[in-house]
């Protein structure tokens, strides 16, 4: 006696297109993921604590590359300038061209064109001041004012007020904006609501989300659709065998 076995070729063959569809979207969606992020971002190392705690010493960070004039008040910007001693530098931008800088006021806070400033990323000192000195300064036309975020000890646009510029850097000085702390793990980095009601607003965050949800993305597929084959497989195989080990239509016949 013979059985007749059925067979799921059809779904076999559809099953091995869609898997190998999967890998080549993957292998697009992962190696595009990373040369995206090559082309937009370059990796860079924080020297000192002068932005503690948004960013401290050692962490690596993803910095967008981007033109000086794309830069408004509130972003982390990587720059080099001669006069602060010609290497790069991490600051956040708090004035620029045109704007009227001054600290503090009677709540001891930053002030932007009279406008008081809200930082809740600044590092504690005593009496919850926004700098550890008072200071005045009007930005020139093309000019960034940069301050750290760890007020007590940073060397930034306070310590150069008595410079051309009143302590401001050119706009051309500035090679990236820091859009994100890549290790140890930091997530990325707000833009200040406080400075998003001042003429300007704030800028708008680099594509670092999209470019790692590229390369997470490519990486399942890739993975999901190289495992079909040995799971499929393996699945097939169980269904031939039956739970009796036999394959399907088979017979087992006794002696009399």
């Amino acid at each position: 006696m013979s059985g007749t076995g059925r067979t799921n070729g059809g779904h076999g063959r559809l099953g091995s297109v869609l898997s190998g569809l999967a890998v080549a979207v993957g292998c697009v969606l992962f190696l595009g993921g990373f040369v995206w992020g090559a082309v937009e971002y370059q990796p860079y190392t924080v020297p000192t604590d002068s932005m503690d705690p948004t960013v401290k010493a050692g962490d690596r960070v993803l910095a967008q590359r981007i033109s000086g004039d794309e830069v408004r008040r509130g972003d982390v910007v990587v720059f080099k300038d001669t006069q602060w001693g010609d290497m790069p530098m991490v600051k956040r931008v708090v004035g620029v061209g045109g704007d009227k800088v001054a600290c503090c006021d009677d709540k001891g806070r930053l002030s932007v064109n009279g406008k008081s400033i809200e930082e809740p990323y600044v590092g504690r000192m005593p009496g919850g001041l926004a700098s550890t000195t008072g200071f005045g300064a009007t930005v020139p036309k093309g000019q960034l004012f940069l301050l750290g975020d760890e007020r007590s000890g940073s060397l930034d646009s306070r310590v150069h007020l008595q410079d051309q510029g009143q302590g401001s850097v050119p706009r051309s000085t500035v090679t990236a904006r820091i859009d994100a702390v890549a290790w140890p793990p930091g997530g990325l980095i707000e833009r200040p609501d406080a400075f998003a009601a001042l003429p300007g607003g704030v800028s708008e965050p680099g594509p670092v989300t999209l470019v790692l949800g590229s390369v997470v993305l490519g990486a399942l597929l890739i993975l999901g659709g190289a495992a079909y084959g040995p799971v499929a497989q393996r699945l097939s195989r169980r269904r031939r065998t039956g739970p009796t080990g036999r394959t399907d239509g088979e017979v087992s016949t006794v002696a009399r």
